[in-house]
C-alpha cells in the first residue's frame, strides 16, 4: 500500500508540474505541495489520489471559491465517495471501449530440449470513453467460470453425465484496478467495475500451465577444431497460418574471437554483430505454421589462451498480434447505464517475448558437441 501510494503521489505531482517536475519546482511550490498532501492524506492514511478529482478544487496558484451548498455537497461526495476515480457528468459523443490484452512469454529451455521454465505475464489495458456512470461486466474464459457453467447446464441434462471438454484458462494469480468490486469476483468470478474515464490498467495476471509457445527453436552448434564453428538453427512458428509475427530477432551467440561469418537464411536477414558477440537473424514478418533454417560457418582467430567457449543461450524477441500464449480471451463485455446507449467495443491481442531481466526472456540454451 505504501509503495502504491508513493507512485500515485508521484503521478499527482507530475500532473500538476508537468514537464517542470524536479527538486526546484517542489521547493518553489511548497504551498501547493502542502495543500495536495493535506487532501490526499488523512491522519496518515491515503484518502484521495485521483488527479482529475483533485484538479477540480485545487488549481495552480489559487483555490477555487466554493460558495453554493450544492457545490459543497458535490465536493464532499467526491472526496469521501466510493468512486473517486470517476466524476459525474461525463459526456462522449461516441461511446467506445478499447481492450488490449498484452502478454509477455518467459521461456527457458535446456540444451537437450527440456523446458525448464515457462510462464506468461499478462495485463488487460482499457480505454473507456463512456457517458454517465456505467457499470461494466467483463467475462473471460476463466476455467472456474466455464466449469461452473458447464456443470450447471448438464445438471439435469444428457444421459451418462457426459461433460464437455473445458477450453478455459487456469489463472494462477491476478491483481485488479481499485475500481473492480472484489467481493463479486470472489463470489462468482465476475469482473464488475465502474471504469475511470480514459486509459487505465484493469488487471494483471500470471499463468504457468498449458502455455502455447509461439516459437520452437532447434539449434545445432558444432565446433570443428579450434578455428571453425558450424551453426544450424531451425525456427518453427507454432501459431495459426492466418497470423504472423512481426519484428522477430533471433540472437545466436558466437565465440568472442570470431573473425568472419558466412550465413544463409531462408527468410529475412542475418549478420554478425561484433558488439553483441552474436549472429542476429531478423525477420520483419514471420508467417504462422512455417519453419525456416539458418545455416552458417564461423571462422575464428586462433587463441593462445586455450580457454573453453562458455556458450550463452539463444535469445528470441518477437511480437505476435491477435495471439495469446496463455489462451486467455475476452468472452463478453456488458455495459449497463440508465440511458441505455449503444456502445462500440474493440478487442486487440498481442504476445511478445518477456524482458531479459531477472531470469526472464525467451531463451534456449545450447550445449557442446
Amino acid at each position: 500500500m505504501i509503495f502504491s501510494f508513493l507512485y500515485a503521489m508521484l503521478d499527482i505531482f507530475k500532473g500538476y508540474f508537468e514537464e517542470d517536475f524536479d527538486e526546484d519546482s517542489i521547493r518553489d511550490n511548497f504551498t501547493l505541495v502542502y495543500e495536495l498532501l493535506d487532501e490526499i492524506l488523512d491522519f496518515g492514511y491515503p484518502q484521495n489520489c485521483a488527479l482529475d478529482v483533485l484538479k477540480l478544487y485545487i488549481n495552480l496558484g489559487s483555490l477555487r471559491a466554493v460558495t453554493s451548498a450544492a457545490a459543497d455537497k458535490q465536493m464532499t461526495s467526491t472526496i469521501t465517495g466510493a468512486r473517486d476515480w470517476r466524476r459525474e457528468g461525463i459526456v462522449h459523443k461516441k461511446n467506445e471501449v478499447f481492450i488490449d490484452v498484452d502478454e509477455s512469454v518467459n521461456l527457458l529451455v535446456s540444451s537437450n530440449g527440456t523446458v525448464l521454465k515457462n510462464d506468461v505475464s499478462g495485463k488487460i489495458l482499457m480505454k473507456a470513453q463512456l457517458t454517465g456512470m456505467p457499470e461494466c461486466k467483463l467475462g473471460l474464459n476463466d476455467k472456474v467460470v466455464i466449469d461452473r457453467d458447464s456443470s450447471s447446464k448438464s445438471g439435469g441434462g444428457a444421459k451418462g453425465g457426459e461433460k464437455k471438454k473445458s477450453s478455459g484458462v487456469d489463472i494462477d494469480d491476478c491483481t485488479f484496478h481499485r475500481c473492480v468490486q472484489l467481493g463479486k469476483f470472489d463470489a462468482d468470478r465476475t469482473i464488475t467495475f465502474v471504469p475511470p474515464d480514459g486509459e487505465f490498467e484493469l488487471m494483471k495476471y500470471r499463468i504457468t500451465d498449458n502455455v502455447n509457445l509461439p516459437f520452437r527453436i532447434i539449434p545445432v552448434i558444432e565446433e570443428n577444431g579450434k578455428t571453425r564453428v558450424v551453426v544450424n538453427v531451425k525456427a518453427i512458428a507454432n501459431f495459426s497460418s492466418q497470423l504472423f509475427a512481426s519484428n522477430v530477432a533471433i540472437s545466436i551467440p558466437v565465440p568472442p574471437n570470431t573473425a568472419t561469418c558466412r550465413i544463409d537464411v531462408g527468410i529475412g536477414r542475418a549478420k554478425y554483430e561484433p558488439e553483441k558477440n552474436a549472429v542476429v537473424w531478423r525477420v520483419k514478418r514471420f508467417p504462422g505454421g512455417t519453419e525456416f533454417v539458418l545455416n552458417g560457418e564461423i571462422e575464428m582467430v586462433a587463441s593462445t589462451k586455450g580457454k573453453a567457449w562458455v556458450r550463452p543461450p539463444i535469445v528470441v524477441d518477437f511480437n505476435v498480434p491477435m495471439f495469446t500464449a496463455s489462451g486467455l480471451h475476452v468472452r463478453s463485455l456488458k455495459i449497463y447505464e440508465r440511458s441505455n446507449y449503444q456502445t462500440t467495443k474493440w478487442v486487440r491481442y498481442v504476445t511478445r517475448s518477456g524482458a531479459g531481466a531477472q531470469g526472464g526472456g525467451y531463451q534456449i540454451r545450447i550445449g557442446g558437441n
